[in-house]
């Protein structure tokens, strides 16, 4: 089973929490998932109870060890775009998912990332696992 390292906004916001954790328990179904606790919606957008240092450390050990990146990025995050830019730099394969709205776009950094990076647009969130299912196979 291969290893991926889930990615999405904690501090910026944790309105989409419900999503993120259905995101993470399909991805459950074909790998394993480092960063399950990310989705957890008990987790609130102050984060964790540990100094950064902590947790930048024990996310770039899970990062090296991943496989692969999947990132729900709808939301604003400088941390998932700073974890998006460390993975590409170990050559990690990146799904990004994304739902653009009236108040939200993606990113010009991440959409036009020629490092590995795959940005997708997705209306339903069935759309969104249909893409994660078509990601993973290819890993």
């Amino acid at each position: 089973m291969k290893d991926i390292y889930f990615a999405c906004s904690i501090r910026g916001g944790r309105e989409d929490a419900n999503k993120y954790a259905d995101l993470v328990n399909h991805i459950k179904i074909k790998a394993n998932v480092l960063t399950e606790i990310f989705a957890d919606k008990k987790l609130t957008s102050q984060g964790m109870n540990l100094p950064n240092e902590e947790i930048w450390q024990r996310d770039m050990n899970w990062i090296k060890q991943a496989d692969a990146v999947i990132a729900e990025v709808s939301s604003p995050s400088l941390g998932v775009g700073y974890e998006i830019a460390k993975a590409e730099e170990l050559r990690k394969p990146i799904l990004a998912l994304y739902q653009n709205d009236d108040t939200h776009k993606l990113s010009a950094m991440i959409a036009g990332s020629k490092d590995g990076t795959l940005a997708v647009n997705y209306t339903k969130l069935e759309e969104a696992k249909q893409e994660i299912d078509d990601f993973i196979s290819r890993l």
